[in-house]
């Protein structure tokens, strides 16, 4: 039987025990790197994907049971949010740059992600860091002013709580389909051969309950008994990376890699998607981030900008940058307005699209097959599949997750 590991010991991606005394010693990729990189040599194919894999593996922090993995992707926003925000309070003009970038480079860093495919805690660790940096200078900076009352803290703190437990329920199950288990999967062999030729392998379809006779359920007859229609119901709702057919309006995320019932689409800052079961979850806490961002904003410019509205203060506040904690507090203002407004984009863009009963998939999917309408400017596509009109629309969406799916063949049309 192995000995426990230490405090500082780890098991690495090799599957020998290392310490975190030793994360510099033995990595022949890294002194390879930097041998070429001083003798103006470039590095061999696949070199600086290695050297990144064992950095990330080697970045560790002592625990009881074992030294823990820190994921890369953390990091940045817990050291360069600080360091901008601060430099950017030395000068008008470096705020300026900085404000203007911020935005630009997280953008890239998104589309970027998203053209790989990749799953990053970046989003949700510069979000979460935010809301608790920003917290952090408000008590540290405004309030000892004495502008600010106990009871408008207390509101400001009960706003940010209901927000992160709203945060909290939206990064639970989305509604993923249960991936089929083996004994259930089906034999491709007892499938039509036109079924097998155009699904891309048609085999292990999986549903539950009545759903089987749009479903294989381990016999031929089940598919000779389906109308061409039906064929081809099956065909479009197949899913070939979990083996199963959806039912109507899940779809698979490519990022999680599972299939969600009413997928909506795959959020980067909470790192995980928004379907049926938390997709409530997901406006309500949009919805508390926008009054708590917009109650901060109000009371840090009614504190430093005395005897200004807040909209004539975000503009124009000629005493912004007297002193250091102002110019600070004054760029954290911007910083949360920047953000609160491609916040409330979102959150306008998903009350359009529950008021029409569509989702951000169905809307993508539409445009391009050409089978939807644009609509007040083109902020909202609807398909006119699932819309009934708007308080039933709601009402549909407020009911969502309120009973167990029901798995039943008009589910799978």
């Amino acid at each position: 039987m192995d000995e426990p590991l230490c405090c500082c010991e780890y098991v690495d991606r090799r599957g020998e025990r290392n310490h975190l005394a030793a994360c510099c010693c033995d990595c022949e990729d890294l002194d390879e790197g930097c041998e070429r990189w001083l003798t103006c040599r470039s590095l061999p194919p696949g070199a600086l994907g290695r050297i990144a894999d064992t950095v990330a593996d080697r970045l560790r922090v002592p625990w009881f049971a074992g030294a823990v993995k820190i994921n890369v992707s953390l990091v940045p926003p817990l050291v360069l949010l600080p360091v901008f925000l601060h430099v950017a309070a030395l000068h008008f003009l470096l705020g300026l740059v900085i404000l203007t970038s911020l935005p630009v480079v997280v953008l890239w860093y998104y589309y970027l992600t998203h053209r790989r495919k990749e799953r990053t805690l970046f989003f949700l660790s510069l979000g979460l860091f935010s809301l608790g940096y920003m917290y952090y200078l408000f008590l540290q900076e405004v309030v000892p002013r004495g502008h600010v009352g106990f009871s408008q803290v207390v509101t400001l703190t009960c706003g940010l709580i209901l927000m992160l437990a709203a945060l909290s329920r939206a990064k639970k199950d989305p509604g993923y389909l249960p991936i089929p288990a083996s004994s259930d999967k089906s034999s491709y062999q007892d499938l039509p051969k036109s079924v097998r030729g155009s699904c891309n392998g048609l085999h292990g379809v999986t549903t539950s309950g009545p759903a089987s006779s749009r479903a294989v359920n381990g016999e031929a007859k089940g598919y000779s008994r389906m109308t061409a229609e039906e064929l081809e119901g099956v065909k479009k709702d197949w899913c070939a990376k979990c083996q199963l057919v959806r039912p109507a309006r899940a779809g698979h995320c490519r990022l999680c890699g599972r299939c969600v019932r009413r997928l909506d689409h795959h959020c980067v800052w909470i790192n995980s998607c928004v379907g049926e079961q938390n997709h409530q979850a997901f406006i309500l806490a949009l919805s508390f981030f926008m009054l708590t961002s917009v109650y901060g904003i109000t009371l840090t410019l009614h504190t430093i900008c005395r005897g200004r509205t807040p909209f004539v203060a975000l503009f124009y506040c000629p005493g912004a940058y007297s002193d250091y904690s102002s110019a600070l507090s004054f760029t954290c203002v911007w910083y949360c307005a920047i953000v609160t407004a491609g916040m409330g984009y979102i959150l306008v863009i998903q009350l359009l699209n529950i008021s029409y009963n569509v989702t951000e998939r169905e809307a993508r999917l539409a445009l391009r097959d050409n089978t939807g309408r644009r609509l007040l400017g083109g902020l909202v596509i609807d398909t006119g599949q699932y819309n009934r009109g708007f308080l039933c629309n709601w009402g549909h969406f407020l009911s969502m997750g309120s009973s167990p799916p029901q798995h039943s063949a008009e589910d799978i049309v």
